[in-house]
């Protein structure tokens, strides 16, 4: 698909003040460490990640969502009235219904003629959603919509912290959980518009690409377990990059790259 009147307004995150690092997690993980006889800073050293930032205790994705969504119309140079759709597009999610994004559009005071409702694709959900907005905008239905991601990693973790802790697992057994320790907590929001209504220089989307690989839907799968926890298990080893990556020396940046905007 491709965009020829459709721009990002406007872009701004929200982040939790606690930062536990991977160190505190290990930490709490000294008994598995010592019976297992786990090197300390594994953690670190395969996953790069040195802290992830969590919500207060009692946070919702809502909460986070509509931080993001504050955050973002007070950048924006347009009104909150304009806003004609609302998507809470993240993985968490307040319950299986009503939609997240129902609290969260209370939450910021949008309009009630902004449509509203949750797009849910994993890690690509926040993408997905600008595409579906920047459709609605470049065929006319809209001319203007709100989009935000809030994470909320902290139940995840501490559910895998309990698993590891309550469970005699071997080396072979822990692998699936490790990717749980690397989940953190945010969230992001974008406005946005059709070209004629942007002042300044104009931030384009310029479009989209998108290919399915629904072979490998098996390799990362998560659930809600009993009291509000989490529960994800990865196929690690079918994920594992090759070992050259992770002989990367400590402190070495990847590469970068840029997604489909452009500035006029």
């Amino acid at each position: 698909m491709k965009f020829e009147n459709v721009c990002i307004e406007s872009l701004a995150v929200a982040l939790p003040d606690e930062v536990w690092t991977s160190a505190q997690i290990e930490e709490q993980l000294r008994p598995l460490y010592e019976r297992l006889k786990l090197p300390f800073g594994r953690l670190e050293l395969m996953s790069g990640i040195r802290g992830r930032r969590v919500w207060p205790e009692g946070t919702r994705a809502s909460d986070a969502s509509a931080a993001a969504g504050r955050a973002v119309l007070a950048r924006s140079a347009l009104r909150v009235e304009q806003v004609e759709v609302f998507i809470h597009a993240a993985v968490s999610r307040d319950m299986l219904e009503p939609a997240t994004a129902s609290f969260a559009h209370q939450k910021i005071g949008l309009p009630a003629h902004a449509q509203i409702f949750d797009v849910s694709n994993a890690c690509l959900g926040f993408l997905n959603a600008l595409t579906l907005v920047g459709s609605m905008i470049e065929s006319g239905q809209v001319q203007c919509g709100l989009v935000v991601a809030g994470e909320h990693g902290r139940p995840l973790v501490e559910q895998t912290l309990r698993q590891l802790l309550a469970s005699p697992l071997t080396r072979n057994e822990i692998k699936p959980f490790f990717a749980n320790l690397t989940i953190g907590s945010g969230a992001v929001g974008a406005v946005l518009c059709h070209r004629s209504l942007v002042k300044g220089p104009a931030h384009r989307l310029l479009g989209g690409v998108a290919r399915a690989a629904t072979e490998h839907s098996k390799l990362c799968q998560g659930d809600t377990v009993s009291a509000g926890g989490l529960n994800m298990h990865t196929d690690s080893n079918s994920c594992s990059w090759p070992a050259s990556i992770w002989r990367r020396k400590p402190g070495a940046s990847s590469k970068k790259f840029r997604l489909g905007t452009k500035q006029t």
